[in-house]
């Protein structure tokens, strides 16, 4: 059985940076320049004008979609794909039973005193807050879940701001390389102006499928499994605040916590 007279044991949660999405750009990444190494002549990978038409254009028709308010938010969250607060569901439960049974034997006012030792989960002090002030179980689910809708409908936002990206970029890759084939054409007549327009029109394409295939897309999915694994957290908050609220038995609220955690992630608290 767990410890019990460590009730307020906070859950294995800090701010880290997401080693995964961190070596998955550097192997990427490094794989890619090996390659160009290894076939020489790397400055002829690097052309100004065809960056400026991918990065400049990308980021202008993508703010076209959104507003600038958006904008910002999602590229806080996105930061938040790096550095990323690594939570387990089996602990969060866990700090959930444990406060759930000090209620059970104490009363609801006793968790007052517990509040300032679970202040390191925002989410979770918000409810064991309205529960502490006398707030029904059915409001207090309403209330948190009206919270977790809306962090979840920004972070659709953001990724979805990563997806017009990954979308806009192969795009804009296609524009510049239109754009160095006609200007190649029209010089025709002076050998010296063909190269360059041509590695204008090839890097282009090439830039654009990096960025969309290597930057946008991956870090898109890698925010839609942080959010997916965030909301299982906030369920889980969610019913042990309702559960305490309506002064459930702690061992029914054990039963509803496992039938939302994954068989890998269920909590064995009274057994």
């Amino acid at each position: 059985m767990a410890d019990k007279q460590a009730p307020s044991r906070k859950t294995k949660s800090k701010s880290s940076m997401d080693m995964a999405t961190v070596l998955g750009l550097i192997c990427g990444f490094g794989l890619m320049f090996s390659a160009i190494l290894l076939g020489g002549a790397p400055s002829s990978f690097i052309n100004i004008p065809s960056l400026l038409i991918v990065l400049g254009g990308t980021f202008g028709v993508t703010a076209v979609c959104f507003s600038p308010s958006e904008l910002g938010r999602s590229f806080q969250v996105i930061r938040k794909t790096v550095f990323y607060s690594i939570r387990d569901p089996s602990d969060a439960a866990t700090q959930v039973l444990q406060v759930a049974e000090i209620a059970r034997r104490q009363g609801v006012l006793s968790l007052e005193s517990t509040l300032l030792q679970i202040r390191n989960e925002p989410f979770l002090h918000k409810g064991m807050s309205m529960v502490s002030d006398g707030t029904s179980g059915e409001e207090v689910e309403a209330i948190m879940q009206r919270d977790l809708y809306a962090t979840q409908l920004r972070h659709m936002k953001s990724a979805s701001v990563l997806r017009k990206a990954a979308d806009f970029a192969p795009s804009m890759g296609l524009i510049g390389t239109l754009i160095g084939l006609v200007q190649m054409l029209g010089r025709l007549d002076d050998p010296t102006t063909i190269g360059p327009s041509m590695a204008l029109a090839l890097l282009t394409t090439f830039y654009g499928a990096v960025l969309a295939n290597m930057v946008f897309s991956p870090l898109a999915a890698k925010l839609e499994r942080n959010s997916a694994e965030e909301a299982l957290i906030s369920q889980v908050y969610i019913l042990g605040a309702a559960s305490i609220a309506r002064q459930e038995n702690p061992r029914r609220l054990e039963m509803l916590l496992n039938s939302v955690l994954p068989p890998a992630k269920r909590v064995k608290y009274f057994d």
